[in-house]
């Protein structure tokens, strides 16, 4: 039990050395796409929700 748990951290340790990790400008490129997607899709949905609220307090009066 043992020499399987090693040898699977051993393996986790030469496949993490692979790993091509993204620089810095890379991360903050990404995570100002993230930010203007969501800021969209709440306005997007916000707006929605708005017509369809008054929509329906038109319909029901």
């Amino acid at each position: 039990m043992i020499g399987k748990t090693s040898e699977f951290l051993a393996n986790v340790k030469m496949e993490l050395k692979k790993v091509t990790w993204p620089t810095k400008k890379d991360t903050y490129a990404s995570t100002m796409v993230v930010i203007v997607l969501v800021l969209i899709s709440a306005v997007y949905l916000g707006g929605v929700d708005i017509v369809l609220s008054r929509l329906l307090r038109m319909v029901l009066g």
